[in-house]
This record gives structure tokens, sequence and C-alpha cells, in this order.
């Protein structure tokens, strides 16, 4: 058989002949996390209409497609999906935060603010990126909190403890592995145990700490427990 005289052949002089092609159109733009690139780029949201071609000429409509993100770097196309994902800045910024909320959690339940677990907070803080943090400053914080409640921190409801925890890590913990969510229950376990045994309310805080990071209650009372064990 002579080539290009096979059924390939004939299905590839259609695809010369026939076709579909699509035209994007920009409609926005910012910065995104590139699952090509791995790394922060910049990006075009793109929205594009498909027609139908013939000998590469644009004869027929076919109807709208995406919408679409393009890497400004790679030009890979991909979901809007990979919006979703935070920026290697943002998500730095999302995990700072969620380490310094989680110590003053700690902090506010246990009531004292005791100088070991003002130490243990404040090198938690600063590993997390607020290399400024002080021990002054956290406990000028828990005493501003209190102030603006006027509960008793170590009582064991503290439901306002309980929302900002949330608006913390419920962002964060769909983008760690179970082993970085594990990560910050024990720096908040730690601090709890840094001027004795859990209190009632600092087990509170820290169940209210793994439920928000989708941690379950077994495996919360595993850190728990292997926080007593020193690292």
């Amino acid at each position: 058989m002579l080539p290009g005289r096979g059924r390939n052949g004939r299905a590839d002089r259609r695809a010369r002949i026939m076709g579909t092609r699509t035209a994007w159109t920009p409609v926005g733009d910012g910065e995104f996390f590139c699952p090509g690139c791995g790394g922060d780029r910049n990006y075009q949201r793109l929205t594009g209409r498909r027609r139908f071609t013939v000998l590469g000429v644009p004869v027929l409509p076919r109807g709208e497609t995406g919408p679409a993100v393009e890497c400004a770097a790679c030009r890979s196309h991909f979901g809007t999906e990979v919006l979703d994902h935070p920026t290697t800045i943002r998500f730095s910024a999302m995990l700072r935060d969620a380490v310094h909320t989680v110590a003053l959690a700690v902090l506010a339940a246990g009531g004292t603010c005791a100088r070991a677990s003002l130490e243990a907070a404040t090198a938690a803080v600063r590993a997390a990126g607020f290399e400024d943090c002080t021990e002054d400053q956290l406990a000028a914080l828990v005493d501003a909190l209190a102030s603006d409640t006027g509960r008793a921190f170590g009582e064991a409801s503290c439901t306002g403890l309980a929302i900002e925890l949330h608006e913390a890590l419920d962002p964060l913990a769909p983008h760690l592995a179970q082993v970085g969510r594990e990560s910050i229950l024990l720096q908040g376990a730690r601090i709890a145990l840094a001027d004795g045994p859990y209190t009632p309310a600092e087990r509170d805080v820290l169940a209210t700490v793994g439920a928000a990071l989708t941690i379950g209650a077994d495996e919360v009372s595993r850190v728990l427990e292997a926080a007593r064990t020193p690292s």
C-alpha cells in the first residue's frame, strides 16, 4: 500500500482540510502558582470561541470553550481551579498567621502566660516567619484579648478563640499534607506542656486546632501524647 493511501493517510488529509480552531480572549490577569513551572508566575485568564475550519480558514462557530488560565512563562493552559492554590508568598503568610493564631490561643487557654509557655510560643512564632516577635508582645496580645472579650481564658468554653482558629486554619488545611497539619498541632501542644500538664481549656483549644486542620480525633490524641516526649 502506498504511503498516504491507507486509513490513517485519509484521516491525516481530512485533518489538514477540516478541523477546529479556538480563538482566545484575555479577560483578566494576576499571579498564581503554576503547576507546570513549579513556582509563582503571572497568568492570563482566557475565554475561547471554537470555530470549524476548512483549509485553516474559520467558517462556522462551534460554541464557547474555557475559561482557561494561561501561564505567562510556559504558556501552558490549565483549568481555573489552579487559582484556588495559593501562591508561594500567600501560602507562607497563611502558615505564619496560622502558627501565630494557634500560639495565642494556647497561651490564652492556659490563663497564666507562664514564662516557659511564652518562650515556647515565641520560638514557634519566630520559626514560622515573625522573626521580630517577642515574649512581651505575645503577652500583651493575650492581655488585649482578655480585655476585649472580658472572659476568663482558663474556662473550657472559648467560642471566640474557636472562631479565630477556624478562620486561620480552615483555608490552610487543604494545602497541607498530613505531616504538615500535625506539625502545627504538635507546636501548639508543646506550648501547652511547657508550663505543666494540659489543662482542660488547653485540651479544648488543641482539639479545635485538630478539627480545623481536619485531623481525626484519634490522631489528635496521638499527637498530644507524642508531644509529651521531648524531641
